[in-house]
């Protein structure tokens, strides 16, 4: 039984990463069209960093070890129309890729219906196993 029970922890600790990292995209979506002046930082893209996990010496699933943050910088802009403009007419827009963020998305999404398969699968054992002892 204990392996059925590392099996689910395991499956529920990839699911947390890759939950994480969707929440991440969906914040680099949000604000891709974010506008700031120049003398502010641009929204700047999230990269979860993941990493496994032990217990006891035996490997225990993965963990969210962080986030990092994009350039700061961002993109320059000529948008002269914009409130937010300098003299020169220059705004600040995100580094965001909306291609890459979409591509992430998919990755992430894929991989945390696996984790929930692996968990079901798991979960379905034990359930059969206390069936057989009634």
């Amino acid at each position: 039984m204990a392996g059925t029970f590392h099996s689910l922890s395991i499956a529920a600790s990839g699911m947390d990463v890759y939950q994480t990292w969707l929440d991440a995209v969906s914040d680099n979506v949000a604000n891709i069209n974010t506008i700031r002046g120049m003398d502010e930082n641009a929204y700047q893209e999230r990269f979860v960093i993941s990493e496994s996990s032990e217990a006891g010496g035996r490997p225990a699933g993965a963990r969210v070890a962080g986030v990092e943050f994009g350039n700061p910088l961002g993109i320059e802009v000529y948008y002269p129309d914009h409130p937010l403009a300098d003299d020169d007419g220059m705004v600040r827009a995100p580094d965001v890729d909306l291609g890459h963020q979409l591509t992430n998305m998919l990755a992430a999404q894929r991989a945390y219906q696996a984790n929930v398969a692996a968990f079901e699968r798991a979960r379905d054992a034990y359930i059969r196993a206390l069936e057989i002892g009634n």
